[in-house]
């Protein structure tokens, strides 16, 4: 694999930007689910019983403790520390220096801290995937804030390798539990008739997809089977386009789901996950620009074409198996497509074309021949759980080796002795991540599990209440196959006249849009989906909710209308009320092809609570027996300064919708960082015209002193041809004289021969 140094930055930054839209998303919610009026106040889980600070941290990790000693209550505290996590999750957006093990330190205690007091309401999946993740950022990011360097270390291949390994259990788990369920929708194929409507808050587009014809509904739990449970095995695969293939796959199922529901934060953070993925290459491909590289000779040309032919192999026996084992059949009858579970041991393939385990080609071979049963499924998930384990290993032990290759090249005895020793430091964090990874990941299956040694699953039992590895399984089952179960609450000021409470996100309205709000998570409105599930009894929540309602309590109204002046009963509390349960349906379109007038249609079904008001019997009994009447007498508000700032903040955003101000800090955010990333594109297009004007300047000094040479050279010769000149004149001079003299020396000589005569 190339450098990671773009894909790992990128991955920090989209961390920052999650922990911002956590903390905000929480922020706005506190008051009405954990404040001292709200439904499930947080300081009954603390309960201060005098112990050493240190006990109390163990007892449960939460600075929340140290709310007593700066004069906060634990409602004023949860705010400042989601305050703090915000303003420091933003600090790490706009500025790559806080992109640092220590401030993503911050942010994951800070965040485990609300995790610990958070109850129903903070015990989902994308919760512990973003403790699992925000932990491996502290492994991740550089050291910088205490003296570090920014440069690029010899084992951030290995630590960013972890990163991988969490979106493979991730992505494999999460395909597997939909089989070994045992849904029928799951293995009928039938899952995603139903699961646009039935799924907890549905976007507009839901509702389109779910008038597409069932072949083509078949054919996307087709692709997710395939997305979620054979393509993870390319994220090892030493071939690099297999895994940007891989890469591009699963980002395409996180943009289906993000269109078409309201999933929070959790798809961002899959993507995320997805950049490991990826390399320098690949991202200065994007950037459209020239990538360095040593291996452009000619010898390698026999080598890129091998590679080219295994790829298309791994890609034809990915869609051939596809078609057989999902007997995929082209139906000109009802003009489609007919598929069904029958041989769904697709992952046999790849394990054979990857990984070369050629037992678990024949085991298909031999399972090809009958249907496909739950028990069958089973001795699959026996026989390929340990190879995966293995496979990680081996991927995991050659990142180290190359890494620690790297650092006996490094030049320098002390710098190749530092970095030897951060590697030490690191491959060993690795290691041990990955061990106690296996236990949670082996949790799929019950034999592989019991096989693992006992020292990794007493260290998992140690960590485990720290969110540091957790297990995961999204869509199980699918719920609402006879009609989305929802629960409407009703209330009346004199027990005759009921009037629906409509929440601002859940369905209710038949006629109001489905909302689009990712990634902002309604707490409350998810736990509405859960309850009408079950029972009241299943939700004790639920109680505390009827009686803050009829108490007026304004925090626990604006979980339920931000814009208080839309709760119709904001003027006065109602007297009364009660609960139905309904069963909704997408409507579906005319037979002209035109869109109806209303989103849903609804079937009464029963009756969920029953009449309350209070002081009622039946209330007061639910109350006291789940413990949700507090008997302890109200307490002051703190009027330090730390209390008076935190309520001036919650002051400027009440009645804020949540959704807004988060796609407001996203977007200003990604704004500052864009000009911010022109500026020094700019900066660096400024210093080539400046070198080459320095350069023009050098030749023009460099032409000038020739031609002044070149002067003085010609005026040099000059000077030489005219003394030349002139000493030939002299010499001319001095040969007429001579010449002259001789003849009048001739003159004389003959006067005398004549006298003589």
């Amino acid at each position: 694999m190339g450098e990671v140094v773009l894909p790992r930055r990128m991955f920090l930054w989209c961390m920052a930007v999650i922990y911002l839209t956590a903390f905000v998303s929480l922020y706005v919610q506190i008051p009405g689910l954990y404040g001292n009026e709200g439904l499930l106040p947080a300081r009954w889980q603390l309960r201060y019983s005098g112990k050493p600070l240190v006990e109390q941290l163990l007892s449960s990790p939460t600075l929340l403790w140290l709310g007593p000693r700066l004069g906060l209550d634990t409602h004023t505290a949860m705010e400042l520390l989601c305050l703090i996590g915000a303003a420091l999750s933003l600090a790490a957006t706009l500025v790559e220096a806080f992109r640092d093990s220590v401030v993503f330190f911050c942010l994951w205690v800070l965040y485990l801290s609300m995790y610990e007091v958070g109850q129903v309401f903070l015990y989902f999946q994308w919760d512990n995937l973003l403790l699992e993740t925000g932990f491996l950022c502290i492994l991740v990011a550089p050291l910088t804030l205490i003296g570090g360097s920014r440069g690029v270390r010899e084992h951030d291949r290995v630590t960013f390798w972890l990163t991988r390994w969490l979106l493979f259990r991730l992505m494999f788990a999460s395909g597997v539990v939909k089989l070994t369920s045992r849904c029928p929708t799951w293995w009928g194929l039938t899952a995603l008739t139903y699961h646009y409507e039935t799924q907890c808050i549905p976007t507009p587009l839901a509702w389109f997809a779910h008038q597409l014809p069932v072949c083509w509904q078949k054919l996307s739990v087709v692709g997710a089977f395939v997305i979620e449970i054979a393509v993870p095995f390319l994220f090892f695969s030493p071939l690099r386009r297999l895994r940007l293939g891989a890469f591009y796959l699963q980002v395409l199922l996180q943009v289906f789901i993000i269109l078409s529901g309201n999933y929070n934060f959790f798809n961002l953070l899959t993507v995320t996950l997805c950049l490991s993925l990826l390399d320098d290459r690949h991202v200065y491909f994007w950037l459209r620009k020239a990538y360095k590289t040593d291996n452009g000779n000619d010898d390698s040309k026999l080598w890129s074409w091998l590679c080219y032919l295994l790829e298309l192999v791994v890609w034809a026996l990915l869609i051939v198996g596809t078609i057989i084992c999902f007997d995929l059949q082209l139906d000109t009858a009802k003009k489609g497509i007919s598929s069904r579970t029958g041989e769904c041991f697709f992952f046999f393939f790849f394990l054979c074309a990857c990984n070369q385990f050629c037992f678990s080609f024949f085991m298909f071979l031999k399972m090809s021949l009958a249907a496909f049963t739950y028990h069958q499924f089973n001795l699959f998930l026996k026989t390929v759980t340990i190879p995966c384990i293995w496979i990680g290993v081996l991927s995991l032990t050659w990142e180290m080796v190359t890494s620690l290759f790297r650092c006996a090249c490094v030049s320098g005895f002390f710098k190749r002795f530092w970095g030897t020793v951060q590697w030490t430091v690191f491959a060993g964090a690795a290691a041990s991540m990955f061990a106690v990874s296996l236990v949670p990941f082996t949790f799929i299956e019950y034999d592989s599990n019991s096989r693992l040694w006992p020292g990794v699953r007493q260290a998992y039992e140690m960590v485990d209440r720290y969110q540091v590895v957790n297990s995961y399984g999204l869509f199980r089952r699918m719920t609402g196959v006879g009609g989305r179960p929802e629960v409407v609450i009703e209330g009346s000021s004199d027990g005759v006249t009921w009037t629906e409470i409509e929440f601002m996100y859940k369905p209710g309205n038949l006629s109001a849009p489905p909302p689009v709000l990712t990634p902002h998570q309604p707490r409350l409105d998810w736990q509405m989906w859960f309850a009408a599930l079950g029972p009241n009894t299943q939700s004790p929540w639920f109680t505390s909710l009827m009686y803050r309602l009829l108490q007026g309590k304004r925090d626990v109204v604006e979980l339920i209308q931000s814009d208080v002046s839309q709760y119709p009963f904001h003027q006065q509390p109602p007297a009364y009320l009660r609960a139905h349960r309904y069963r909704y349906w997408f409507t579906e379109s005319k037979a002209d092809g035109s869109f109806p007038e209303r989103w849903w249609r609804r079937v009464y079904d029963e009756e969920f609570y029953p009449i309350v008001h209070l002081g009622n019997s039946f209330l007061e009994g639910m109350l006291n027996q789940y413990g949700l009447k507090d008997k302890s007498p109200p307490r002051r508000l703190s009027n330090t300064t730390v209390a008076q700032a935190v309520r001036w903040v919650r002051s400027q955003v009440r009645g804020v919708p949540a959704h807004t101000l988060i796609w407001t800090l996203i977007a200003c955010s990604a704004t500052f960082c864009l000009l911010q990333g022109l500026r020094h594109k700019s900066k660096d297009a400024e210093k080539p015209s400046d070198a080459h004007k320095a350069t023009a300047t050098d030749r023009t000094e460099n032409a000038a002193d020739g031609s002044s040479s070149d002067h003085h050279e010609k005026s040099d010769e000059q000077q030489a041809d005219e003394e030349a000149d002139k000493e030939a004149d002299s010499e001319d001079e001095v040969e007429e004289e001579g010449e002259e003299e001789n003849e009048v020396d001739e003159e004389d000589e003959d006067e005398e021969r004549i006298e003589k005569r």
